[in-house]
C-alpha cells in the first residue's frame, strides 16, 4: 500500500494534568446530568400516567402533543440539524458554528519522544514504541491506533499535546459543509 499523504504531526509538551483540567468540577457536571435525569423521569412518569388515565376513561379528550413540521422546526420554531443533534464526547464545540475533534491516548508508559502522531491520506496514526534490555531482562512495548478523520479535515490544522500525566490529545477542527452539501434538518417528536 502506498503511504500517499503522509504528514507527521509534532507533539506539544505541557506542563498540565489532563486529570485536573478535565475533572475538576465532575461533581458539578454530574449533579448537573442527574437532574435532567430527574426531570425526564417525572416527566415520563407524568406522561404515562396521563395515558393510562385517557385510555381508561370511557370519553375521549384531546390531549397535548409536540408537532414538527416538514422543514425540521419544532413546535418552538427552531430548526434542529444533525450537528446540532451530535452528542459524542469525541465532538465538542469551538467557537461560533465550528466544531472540534478532540482525542486522547494514554500513552504514560512511554517516553515523548518514542510517540509518534502522523497523517496518512484520511487515517490519524499514533504510534509508541518501547525497549529496555539489560543482562537480565527484556521489555518491548508498542502502541498502536488508527483513526478514520472525517472526509476534508486538513491534516495542516491538527494539533497534538501531551500532558505531564501521559495523556496524547489530538485536535482536528471538522470540517464545514463542502459546496454541494446541505444539511438535512431531522423531525423529531
Amino acid at each position: 500500500m502506498a503511504d500517499g499523504n503522509k504528514r507527521n504531526i509534532p507533539i506539544k509538551l505541557g506542563d498540565f494534568s489532563v486529570i485536573d483540567s478535565e475533572f475538576s468540577n465532575i461533581r458539578e457536571r454530574f449533579d448537573a446530568e442527574m437532574r435532567k435525569m430527574e426531570d425526564e423521569m417525572t416527566k415520563f412518569r407524568s406522561e404515562l400516567m396521563n395515558r393510562e388515565s385517557n385510555f381508561f376513561k370511557s370519553t375521549t379528550s384531546s390531549s397535548s402533543s409536540t408537532t414538527t413540521s416538514s422543514d425540521g422546526r419544532t413546535g418552538g420554531g427552531e430548526v434542529r440539524t444533525w450537528l446540532d443533534g451530535l452528542d459524542s464526547p469525541l465532538i465538542q464545540p469551538d467557537g461560533d458554528d465550528n466544531k472540534m475533534l478532540k482525542l486522547r491516548f494514554d500513552v504514560s508508559q512511554y517516553a515523548p519522544e518514542e510517540i509518534i502522531v502522523k497523517t496518512v491520506d484520511n487515517k490519524l496514526m499514533v504510534h509508541a514504541k518501547h525497549e529496555e534490555k539489560s543482562d537480565s531482562k527484556s521489555v518491548y512495548r508498542e502502541y498502536n491506533r488508527e483513526f478514520l478523520l472525517p472526509k476534508g479535515t486538513n491534516p495542516e490544522d491538527i494539533k497534538s499535546s501531551l500532558s505531564k500525566d501521559g495523556v496524547l490529545t489530538v485536535e482536528a477542527p471538522l470540517p464545514a459543509l463542502g459546496p454541494g452539501e446541505t444539511r438535512i434538518p431531522i423531525a423529531q417528536n
